[in-house]
């Protein structure tokens, strides 16, 4: 007998009908052995077997996954269930105390789950029909839900605990697992972003994200610098600051921030985007994120407000000011084309004689960017400067234009599309990377 109610810790899971059902097959079979099935039961039995072969074709194509589907479901369970195990093994493995023999009672009914023989599936639904099961081969590409890399990952866990003796080894192998990638969704996926919905805000996974590498960016390396140590000293739970990047526009700041996202991925960062109508969600989505065992960076793209916007307030709050304190765990990174953020007007740098406390008026704007510990500066390249990014793009691209022609064409496409920019450039080298043979 199938003893999933009797699960301690990976209960009330997400997707988890597939598992109740096939469990009542097993139920079934095992209670009443080679004892003859009515024909209306042997009916409803048929109906919920290839019901349950259809849930398990559909997640494998939404997910993307390939293989034993039998054993990459329950995987994907093990993999995505948040619970006082799991998140305690993220990023930092083996943990003492009871919880272990409690994840050992769970992990040896998985186990009998992972190594039951499905061959009465075959009777019920044809031989066929089970071997699509048992060794699926999926479209080309990957699912909606998980991009290749996670895919990847869950179905060669799936391989591995399929090859484990016994419940401790099952134990050791997913506490490996953890420890190397993390658990659910927060611990599987790098970036995220924040929808409204009726129960507050929610934290959605986003699965395709730009592979921006810092060497990408051409040139400014103080500024790369001043970033990656920032962003070092906060993997490794020393002191570090909020980041505000600010500068012209086209000159990689929010690629900067990609970058750094996707260096530090592996060793446990993880990167929210927020928008500024989203801020009065900002202590909501700390509350979710402040106990788990990774680092987040909140990601706020383009940060600027109008004299008349006042959110900028509940921003200001977050960082520093209210009675509890920001997590340890989490960091504020800004990009914006404005130092100050928050648009001046001359009567803010005027005294006015029917506003007495207008200075108070000018600081209180002024501290927000003043609440960023580190601010970096990203400036339009020289001339110079952006012929060498023209140079090593198409360098990169294997573009083998003449150089006098291509700094020509480049100075003819900069003059007609926004400027001396690392941006113009990159779409100067898109452009003759669609159209030059």
């Amino acid at each position: 007998m199938m003893k999933i109610n009797e699960l301690v810790l990976y209960r009330r899971m997400e997707d988890g009908r597939i598992l109740e059902d096939v469990s009542s097959f097993i139920d079934s079979f095992e209670k009443y052995g080679d004892e003859p099935f009515s024909e209306c039961r042997q009916e409803n039995m048929k109906a919920l077997a290839y019901e349950t072969a259809n849930r398990l074709l559909e997640l494998a194509v939404s997910h993307g996954f390939v293989g034993n589907l039998w054993h990459v479901y329950l995987t994907y369970l093990l993999a995505s269930h948040e619970n006082a195990y799991s998140t305690s093994c993220e990023i930092v493995g083996n943990v003492e105390g009871s919880i272990n023999d409690a994840a050992l009672h769970d992990f040896r009914i998985f186990k009998e789950l992972f190594d039951y023989d499905m061959a009465f599936l075959g009777e019920v639904m044809g031989r066929e029909c089970l071997a699509i099961l048992r060794d699926y081969r999926g479209v080309e590409g990957h699912g909606k839900v998980f991009n290749k890399r996670i895919r990847d990952r869950i179905c060669d866990l799936s391989r591995l605990l399929a090859e484990t003796q016994d419940a401790e080894g099952f134990k050791d192998v997913l506490t490996q697992f953890y420890r190397e990638f993390g658990v659910g969704k927060l611990g599987l996926h790098k970036a995220f972003r924040v929808e409204h919905r009726d129960g507050g805000a929610e934290i959605v996974p986003i699965t395709k994200i730009a592979h921006v590498r810092l060497d990408d960016l051409v040139g400014y390396e103080s500024a790369k610098k001043k970033l990656t140590d920032n962003t070092e000293a906060f993997i490794k739970g020393k002191k570090a600051n909020n980041c505000l990047l600010f500068g012209d526009a086209g000159t990689g700041k929010s690629s900067s921030i990609k970058a750094v996202l996707n260096k530090y991925y592996d060793r446990g960062l993880r990167m929210i985007e927020l928008y500024r109508h989203q801020f009065k969600d900002l202590n909501d989505v700390i509350s979710q994120i402040k106990n788990r065992n990774y680092k987040f960076i909140i990601y706020m793209d383009d940060l600027s407000f109008e004299e008349f916007e006042t959110e900028y307030k509940y921003l200001k709050a977050v960082i520093e000011g209210g009675l509890e304190r920001k997590p340890d765990n989490v960091l504020i990174y800004a990009t914006s084309n404005r130092r100050h953020l928050i648009r001046e007007s001359f009567r803010d740098k005027e005294e006015r004689e029917e506003d007495l406390h207008s200075n108070d008026t000018v600081q209180e704007k002024l501290s927000l960017a003043a609440r960023f510990g580190v601010s970096i500066y990203f400036g339009k390249p020289e001339k110079k400067e952006f012929q060498e990014i023209v140079r090593r793009l198409a360098e990169r691209n294997r573009i083998a234009m003449p150089e006098d022609e291509l700094l020509a064409e480049a100075n003819k496409w900069e003059l007609n599309h926004g400027g001396l920019s690392g941006r113009t450039a990159q779409q100067f080298i898109d452009y003759l990377a669609g159209t030059y043979e």
